[in-house]
């Protein structure tokens, strides 16, 4: 049985999707920390990140920087967080965060309840700085 993840790249499922290449693929986090929270995977369905290829970590985090750039221009932050928790989603993925502070990276904070507008606003702005 695919992912939910893998459901969401092969279009059984829609996303806000912000970025996507062959290998990769970044879309709004639906339960957000903070607006702009950004989910970047691998394309390819892997459990744990640690068991990606050199290759595919190394295109992922590369992948994943250029939507923390696009992130920190759209969405005003002082810095984008990135963390790799793994547990909610059996398929390998880095959250990406704008953050005032460290506190703003704590996933037990209460998540953003946002309206589907309010998710495609956000999504075309980060999109607008790719």
């Amino acid at each position: 049985m695919a992912t939910i993840f893998s459901r969401i790249v092969a279009g059984e499922i829609p996303s806000y999707k912000i970025a996507e290449d062959e290998n990769y693929y970044a879309f709004l986090d639906i339960s957000p920390l903070q607006k702009g929270h950004t989910l970047v995977i691998p394309k390819h369905e892997v459990d744990y990140i640690f068991d990606l290829s050199d290759e595919e970590i190394a295109g992922l985090q590369v992948f994943a920087k250029k939507v923390a750039i696009a992130i920190k221009k759209a969405i005003p932050c002082v810095k984008v967080g990135q963390c790799v928790l793994g547990l909610e989603v059996p398929h390998a993925h880095i959250h990406l965060v704008p953050m005032q502070s460290e506190a703003d990276l704590r996933f037990t904070n209460p998540h953003l309840k946002l309206t589907p507008e309010e998710f495609q606003e956000i999504a075309e702005k980060i999109k607008k700085e790719l």
